[in-house]
């Protein structure tokens, strides 16, 4: 089988189907990846390099060359499906896989789309391009819609035991589809055709973004009530039914939160009409990076202090605690607010040795203590398990705790 897109998707599931004994191939069209890899250098939060290691040792190969699909039984299609300028689904990454693959499409082939996109595409994009090959869906070859799930940092949850969701464009398509995850993935869950299954991965991030949202806002005007929103929230938690904890922060990050539900208002809006649910989450959790930075503010301004000319160190700029993944952080535009601010910005994060804003390089804090000592307010973004955040607690000038994990105080507040 080939994998098409060599990251944080297509790496865990090579790695799976190499345990299950499959011969793995990895396709991309970044040299480096492929080179390091090759190398047995990772560069994925959930592949360690011993795993990788034990990858190549059962013959997984990465490569540039796109005639290995030709050689391929199951081809699947795991490349990045970001927003445009304009927050339009770009699918320029999934048209150039799938024109490789129908250049070197064999008969009998499986050919499966695992990147997030808006309900129609498998059969209204990857399919007709596809059948430029001459095979025809269904009867020549197999093809297949399954959402990636991947949690990157998740320790309880990985792709072999969260159950795996395939819709197929005919009945076999989805029997042959299941059969392939079946081997290395414990629970397959089918549905009855790919447009389901791209509806499920949407929806489950439209819900979460939706309830992110929700107590974001409550964040806002419950630090305006004086309510401790922090507690409000853990004790709604203890009911045991009809309620699912969300917790507020400095906005939302990776791909799934910030662009999935795009696509699915993309959707909608060409029905003629806004999916104004997801339009409104959207514009509350864009908001928070601006309502953090106004907080910093107003702790400063507490303290006579302007934020010209203060120091202000970030804690965390990864969009998720304890990986090394940037996409989508809100460490971003908060970073770039304080900036034009005029304040004197460094960071300390465990996971990135180098951060920029707009080409312009923040320096790193190697000494926490020292940094959170020298600063005069310490911005918690994210709550690295690294972090001694009880010496942040006690040392720290002033804090501002955008993820509720460090007890209020006179020189600490929470979001």
């Amino acid at each position: 089988m080939t994998v098409i897109g060599l990251g944080y998707v297509g790496m865990p599931l090579a790695k799976e189907a190499v345990g299950a004994g499959l011969r793995v191939v990895g396709l991309d069209v970044d040299p480096a990846k492929v080179d390091a890899l090759n190398a047995g250098q990772s560069y994925i939060d959930d592949l360690t390099d011993a795993d990788l290691e034990h990858m190549l040792a059962n013959g997984f190969s990465a490569t540039l060359d796109e005639t290995v699909l030709a050689r391929s039984n199951t081809i699947v299609i795991c490349v990045p499906t970001p927003l445009d300028d304009d927050h339009r689904p770009d699918l320029s990454a999934v048209e150039g896989a799938t024109k490789a693959v129908a250049r070197n499409l064999g008969k009998g082939t499986l050919v499966v789309l695992e990147s997030t996109t808006w309900p129609g595409t498998t059969d209204e994009l990857a399919r007709p391009l596809l059948e430029t090959s001459g095979l025809k869906a269904g009867e020549d070859f197999h093809l297949a819609f399954s959402p990636e799930r991947i949690d990157p940092g998740n320790p309880k949850y990985g792709l072999r035991n969260t159950p795996k969701v395939v819709g197929g464009y005919t009945p076999t398509c989805r029997d042959r589809a299941t059969a392939f995850y079946g081997r290395f993935i414990e629970q397959v869950v089918p549905v009855s055709g790919t447009r389901e299954a791209e509806m499920a991965k949407l929806l489950e991030n439209t819900y979460r973004h939706v309830n992110i949202a929700l107590v974001n806002e409550m964040a806002i005007f419950c630090d305006e009530l004086g309510i401790d929103l922090w507690e409000a929230i853990e004790a709604a938690a203890t009911k045991p039914f009809g309620f699912h904890k969300f917790l507020p922060g400095p906005g939302v990050g990776g791909h799934c939160i910030p662009v999935d539900p795009s696509y699915l208002s993309y959707t909608v809006r060409k029905l003629g009409y806004p999916f104004r649910f997801v339009e409104l989450a959207q514009e509350i959790n864009e908001r928070m990076p601006s309502y953090v930075v106004a907080r910093v503010q107003r702790l400063l301004n507490r303290h006579k202090k302007p934020v010209n000319g203060a120091k202000v160190v970030m804690l965390g700029v990864t969009y998720k605690p304890d990986i090394a993944d940037e996409r989508e952080t809100p460490a971003l535009p908060v970073a770039r607010a304080l900036l034009e601010l005029g304040a004197e910005l460094s960071f300390a994060d465990p996971y990135v040795k180098e951060w920029a804003v707009d080409g312009t390089p923040v320096p790193r804090e190697d000494d926490l203590a020292e940094a959170v000592i020298n600063a005069d307010v310490t911005l918690l973004l994210q709550q690295h398990a690294a972090f001694d955040l009880g010496m942040v607690e006690a040392k720290a000038k002033l804090v501002l705790d955008t993820r509720g994990v460090l007890a209020e105080g006179e020189r600490v507040e929470r979001l």
